[in-house]
């Protein structure tokens, strides 16, 4: 898994596949000096819900300073879906305003449509471009055979299914002059107050490093503390899994601790340094957790992916 069913029991969050996020990737533009932000949430997508759930907040926190804390956020919030049709209203705030998971700022789009069918609705405004929608998952490994004791089937798990794709492409200025750091959040209105449901960056990590009944305090947790709290119990994951020493072990998690996907846009793009929609994610995982013994599952990218925006391939036909 990349972070699809993130919740306990590798189960959606809340049970509500709508509120579970997938992945997350961080590139260059096709357009030179442009950034493009790609957040999918629902695996299974349109079975296991059909329009995005209008009570939560959908979000792309954006770190300028590496201090692990957010200092811009793009929010996207849906209104309630009607015969087949849903808005979202896309709205970037900057400093303290970026640090509550609550959708503040200035609006960036208002009210507009989602797509649902075949074709995305794209949308620019001030130099932002976005869509947001029903799309082909990218995410690409032999779920199968890693479940398997690493017997492996060349069968692959996203194969032939569809995500809601939330899209963004902005001006490189917007972001600050040097390195970012990204993660995603998926926050639910819940008797009146604002949780987090879902959260991470980097691919594969609750599934390996996360017991069942932690996964719902990571969810809800903050980059900034993740060192803190999770290198011993991740480390001890790793010397059980990889024969990994203490050493050995900090080193490897200083990739992945805080939950942060680094961009340097003076390096090339390949993960950890941001995430192409091709990068191997699920081998480089593999490498990792079994101290180099395992490197490949023999599954590679897919080949619906569009050249220009929105880059994820039009969606598979629903049965």
């Amino acid at each position: 898994m990349s972070h699809h069913l993130s919740g306990p029991d590798l189960r959606s969050p809340k049970d509500d596949a709508r509120l579970d996020l997938t992945d997350l990737f961080v590139f260059p533009a096709a357009e030179a000096g442009r950034t493009v932000l790609i957040m999918n949430v629902n695996p299974f997508a349109p079975a296991q819900g059909e329009a995005f759930h209008p009570d939560a907040v959908y979000r792309i926190n954006i770190d300028t300073d590496g201090d692990d804390v957010a200092d811009l956020a793009y929010s996207f919030v849906f209104s309630e879906p009607a015969d087949g049709r849903q808005t979202v209203t896309v709205r970037r705030a900057a400093g303290g305003e970026a640090r509550d998971h609550a959708p503040g700022g200035q609006d960036v789009l208002t009210d507009v449509a989602v797509a649902f069918g075949a074709e995305p609705n794209v949308l620019e405004s001030g130099g932002t471009r976005f869509s947001a929608g029903l799309r082909s998952d990218p995410f690409f490994a032999d779920l199968d055979g890693i479940v398997d004791d690493f017997r492996w089937t060349g069968n692959d798990f996203g194969a032939g299914k569809n995500v809601f794709g939330i899209v963004l492409e902005v001006p490189d200025g917007e972001l600050g002059d040097g390195p970012i750091g990204v993660w995603a959040r998926v926050s639910l209105r819940q008797n009146g107050a604002l949780v987090s449901v879902d959260r991470g960056a980097h691919p594969s990590l609750t599934a390996y490093f996360n017991a069942e009944d932690v996964k719902e305090k990571y969810n809800a947790g903050e980059p900034a503390d993740d060192w803190a709290t999770y290198l011993e119990p991740w480390s001890a994951v790793l010397a059980h899994t990889g024969g990994y020493g203490p050493e050995e072990a900090e080193k490897a998690l200083r990739t992945v601790l805080p939950d942060v996907l680094r961009f340097d846009r003076r390096r090339p793009a390949a993960y950890p340094n941001g995430r192409k929609l091709t990068d191997d994610v699920t081998s480089a995982r593999l490498a990792m957790v079994s101290g180099g013994r395992i490197t490949d599952d023999h599954i590679g990218p897919h080949t619906d992916l569009l050249p220009s925006f929105p880059y994820l391939g039009h969606p598979h036909p629903v049965a």
